[in-house]
């Protein structure tokens, strides 16, 4: 032990004395090392979420090899806070509790993942505004269609003072007929004609009504096909789920984790996973942008993660690798049986 602590000084006199012949070659040193594992820490612990430096900061203090700020090229947590600002590696603000830091993630994979983020809601709005304009056309033409019936009224005459004027008042075409053919020599032929005429009338007006009804329910059924569609086709900006084989995409982890197959163990606030790796059973916590599903051999189960049937677990049928698409089987719920074609590669993952 003595020959050990004997040699440890020798080597921390020797530091101390290259330390003292160029100190800001050191500084510079420590300081990148202390940026560059505070920022991985707030990267990998808490994504791009706002949270206050110091919860950051004592976190990375808790490990035993931590670089202390003392060695670095600030004085104070809020300088380092203040500097991050600045260079634009995070946004910082000051609130009466403190500041408040997020992490800024510039990696391109991330930018690409956003931008067909943007692209998939823009394309989800262009959806709406064009199912608004179909249901509003189809509201019109049916108040274009409907045309109100006016009664018309013709005079009642009778040649003779003295006959008795008679109503039949039973209901049905042919019993007004009827009625009308044993009355018609009391009532006359303007009597005549203006029970026929109203037969007429109620027939056009019965037969009008169905047209209309027909074209009311095709046009209802329209809507409820293209909702249908739209539900099938609705798409969210996560699809993260509890059980599902995934697979890390990130390289800021080493290669010991990239392209290595973990499972979802938890998910916290839609977008962010607690995987356990496969191999290793080691557990981390991502953002859904450094992670991407997992496509089984056909046969095995999955589950949607996005669109119409999104939740479902499913049966893998086939595989289209030109569309980078799959055939399942819906396996749960009321749409149990259902075939679902040409869903994409992103939307389903493989269950663990």
């Amino acid at each position: 032990n003595g020959f050990k602590c004997h040699c440890m000084s020798e080597s921390h006199q020797r530091q101390l004395l290259l330390a003292s012949e160029n100190p800001q070659q050191f500084m510079d040193y420590f300081s990148e090392e202390f940026r560059n594992d505070f920022l991985e820490l707030l990267r990998r612990r808490f994504g791009t979420k706002r949270v206050h430096n110091n919860i950051v900061y004592n976190e990375y203090i808790s490990h035993r090899e931590h670089i202390h700020m003392n060695a670095t090229q600030w004085e104070t947590l809020t300088d380092f806070t203040k500097w991050l600002g600045r260079e634009g590696l995070c946004k910082v603000d000051e609130t009466p509790k403190g500041w408040y830091i997020q992490y800024i993630d510039r990696d391109p994979e991330t930018i690409r993942r956003q931008q067909e983020q943007e692209r998939k809601k823009k394309q989800d709005l262009d959806d709406e505004e064009k199912t608004a304009k179909f249901i509003e056309q189809q509201v019109r033409r049916g108040l274009e269609g409907k045309e109100l019936e006016k009664p018309v009224y013709t005079e009642l005459n009778r040649e003779n003072e003295e006959e008795k004027v008679t109503f039949n008042l039973n209901k049905g075409a042919s019993t007004s007929i009827a009625a009308s053919s044993k009355t018609s020599s009391v009532l006359g032929p303007n009597a005549l004609k203006m029970v026929e005429g109203a037969v007429k009338r109620k027939e056009s007006a019965h037969s009008s009504g169905q047209s209309k009804e027909k074209k009311k329910k095709s046009a209802l059924d329209e809507i409820m096909e293209l909702e249908e569609e739209k539900k099938r086709t609705s798409r969210r900006d996560y699809w993260l789920q509890p059980e599902i084989v995934v697979k890390i995409v990130t390289k800021k982890l080493g290669e010991k984790y990239h392209k290595k197959k973990a499972v979802v163990k938890e998910v916290i606030d839609k977008y962010t996973a607690v995987v356990k790796m496969i191999d290793s059973g080691d557990k981390l916590k991502l953002d859904q942008t450094h992670l991407e599903t997992v496509i089984p051999a056909p046969g095995k189960k999955v589950m949607v993660l996005n669109g119409g049937y999104r939740g479902n677990e499913g049966i893998l049928e086939s595989i289209n690798e030109k569309r980078f698409s799959a055939t399942i089987i819906i396996d749960s719920g009321p749409l149990k049986g259902r075939r679902v074609e040409d869903i994409q590669y992103e939307d389903i993952s493989k269950l663990a």
